[in-house]
């Protein structure tokens, strides 16, 4: 909150400085024709005294005057209060404010006065900062004129972290001398914040995921090795184990070096024609023996002629055998999956193509559907796991949908399963020549 300081006598208005000069006149005039009147004084040394005390109460005045045409002259004439160097500071795209070597606000743009709304020209910028970080940076750098560096959370209107630079700047002075003024900039580093929070629980997460079969393969090792060395039983059940957690092992990394692939090289689109149907069609016929070990159906639904998109065939194909192989396994007692290819039209008129996944299975609750996509999230972690999901499927979807600049559309009801929609933008006929 900015704090208001008191006016000075001089920063009187007019009219006041008037009303208090005509009174003290008057009351000298009374006083000294008292003390004529009593033969007390002369006339003549009476009149001199009034004199003396009306130039007292009027000289004041002029010197005031004086000084504020000279301060209006200097504002006129200093480079720094010029409308060229407001009109950069106004043009900054981050948060920016200009300070005097006292701390006043020369100049500040539209993004600093809705960042800080306390900030008024000429007045002291610590008065309307809040954070304790900012005033300590700017107290130092005015004292020792060097660049400062500080790092704050604001709370107003939502929590962001920003990081100030106060960098002095010489700048002429009126006399041809020169003199330095304090920059200040605000960045705003909410998003690398949110980026290092995520990278940060993917490693969390990604170590966690490997260290369970990793854990489990060296105590099945440890057991093989001890007790259950010569137990024929126990060992082919141990090693059935050790068999699935070493490949539910493998397709983790995997996922995670096809993830890593993908955001690599998200900024290319494939500008490579292919066609999606015999992608679905080997997807379908690859997932068959997981179709007949589930009691599945798979349906396709597919047009006779080509569909062709600019897309990239191996990505794709892990599209697709993510989205229907996850429709198999947590859809299986719905006992049919739908594989459908429809050309669409989009909210904003292009022309899509649409591959609807759909299974008949118990569904997914509402408030699980926005972060189906996250990386590690499920719905029901043991029943993910037990099902050999890595919890990276569908992030990987989504973001092979995007590099194909493409979406995700996820419907579901309670109880009467789900649809997954690949929507594709639809690839440009070359003109006949």
């Amino acid at each position: 909150m900015a704090i208001d300081a008191p006016s000075s006598p001089n920063t009187q208005p007019w009219s006041d400085r008037l009303r208090h000069s005509t009174i003290i006149l008057i009351a000298a005039a009374l006083a000294l024709s008292v003390l004529v009147s009593l033969g007390e004084l002369s006339a003549l040394p009476a009149a001199i005294v009034f004199l003396c005390i009306a130039a007292a109460a009027l000289i004041p005045w002029r010197l005031h005057d004086a000084a504020a045409s000279r301060d209006d002259v200097r504002r006129i004439n200093n480079p720094v209060e010029s409308a060229a160097v407001a009109a950069v500071v106004a043009g900054m795209p981050d948060p920016a404010v200009l300070l005097d070597r006292a701390g006043r606000v020369i100049h500040l743009n539209a993004a600093a006065a809705q960042l800080a709304p306390a900030l008024r020209r000429n007045e002291l910028a610590q008065f309307a900062l809040r954070s304790p970080e900012i005033i300590t940076a700017l107290r130092e750098a005015i004292a020792t004129t060097e660049p400062r560096r500080a790092t704050y959370l604001d709370h107003v209107p939502v929590d962001r972290w920003l990081e100030l630079m106060i960098t002095p700047v010489p700048v002429p002075t009126t006399f041809g001398g020169a003199d330095k003024c304090m920059l200040m900039t605000f960045h705003d580093q909410t998003p690398l914040r949110r980026v290092e929070e995520m990278r940060a629980d993917f490693v969390a997460n990604a170590s966690h995921e490997l260290r369970t079969p990793l854990a489990a393969l060296s105590g099945f090792i440890d057991t093989l090795q001890g007790q259950a060395k010569d137990d024929p039983k126990a060992r082919e059940r141990f090693l059935g184990i050790m068999h699935n957690q070493a490949t539910r092992m493998a397709r983790l990394i995997d996922d995670l070096l096809s993830l890593s692939r993908v955001e690599l090289s998200a900024h290319v689109r494939p500008d490579t024609l292919v066609d999606l149907l015999p992608i679905i069609l080997q997807v379908a016929d690859g997932l068959e023996p997981l179709a007949r070990e589930r009691q599945v159906d798979v349906e396709t639904h597919l047009p006779d002629a080509p569909v062709m998109i600019a897309g990239d065939r191996e990505e794709l194909l892990r599209l697709f055998e993510n989205l229907i192989e996850n429709a198999l396994k947590y859809g299986a007692s719905g006992g049919r999956v739908i594989v459908s290819l429809t050309p669409s039209t989009a909210t904003d008129g292009a022309q899509e193509i649409r591959v609807m996944v759909r299974d008949f299975g118990p569904g997914i609750a509402p408030e699980h559907l926005p972060r189906l996509t996250e990386r590690f999230y499920r719905v029901d972690v043991g029943d993910s796991r037990s099902q050999g999901g890595t919890g990276l499927g569908l992030s990987l979807v989504k973001h092979i949908l995007n590099r194909h600049r493409g979406r995700l559309l996820i419907e579901s009801v309670p109880r009467q399963g789900a649809t997954f929609t690949a929507c594709f933008p639809q690839a440009k006929t070359p003109a006949l020549t």
